[in-house]
């Protein structure tokens, strides 16, 4: 990652835990900057994987565990027959929507985090080979988080340099509206 995370206040784990999962959320997000609809969901590499698919991946991804933490049904939860459909848009999807879609779940989950009573509070995962078994804490949900959307943030940052060339480093001071080097 080519951005350092702010030191949290003395005592704010929620704070700097909910700031890493904000750090690699931008990664993703700025992995699309500048991109058409038809350019962010090209597949460049050996993967079937898109940039555009990848960001609407994660947002539904960051939705699932927040609905699980929040013990409440996901209303976007995917099927087997589905599940492909969670790694690409589908017809009259864009970039922007699933973009202002995620911010809408960046903000729900940052809500209900400062919300809980304690980061040691729990909550029950369900049975599957995948998943630890027993309850998690929210801790663990933003660190499994910040795991979760930096993997998918690396794998952004292959694919868009293999679209056009543009490096993180390129797209942190577009962003910013600089220039790098």
């Amino acid at each position: 990652m080519v951005t350092h995370v702010p030191a949290e206040a003395p005592g704010d784990e929620r704070g700097a835990l909910l700031a890493f999962v904000e750090a690699q959320r931008g990664g993703l997000r700025r992995a699309v900057l500048g991109l058409s609809d038809e350019q962010a969901a090209g597949t460049p590499s050996a993967s079937e994987l898109s940039l555009s698919g990848l960001v609407k991946h994660v947002a539904e991804c960051e939705l699932n565990w927040l609905r699980m933490a929040q013990q409440k049904p996901n209303e976007r939860a995917r099927t087997q027959e589905t599940w492909g459909d969670s790694f690409r848009l589908v017809e009259g999807e864009t970039v922007a929507e699933t973009l202002a879609f995620w911010d809408g779940v960046a903000r729900e989950t940052e809500e209900f985090i400062r919300s809980v009573g304690s980061m040691d509070d729990t909550f029950p995962l369900p049975e599957a080979p995948w998943f630890p078994k027993g309850d998690v804490s929210m801790r663990w949900l933003l660190l499994h988080l910040v795991e979760e959307i930096a993997r998918h943030a690396g794998h952004a940052d292959i694919v868009r340099e293999s679209l056009d060339g543009a490096t993180a480093f390129e797209l942190v001071a577009k962003e910013q509206g600089t220039s790098w080097g």
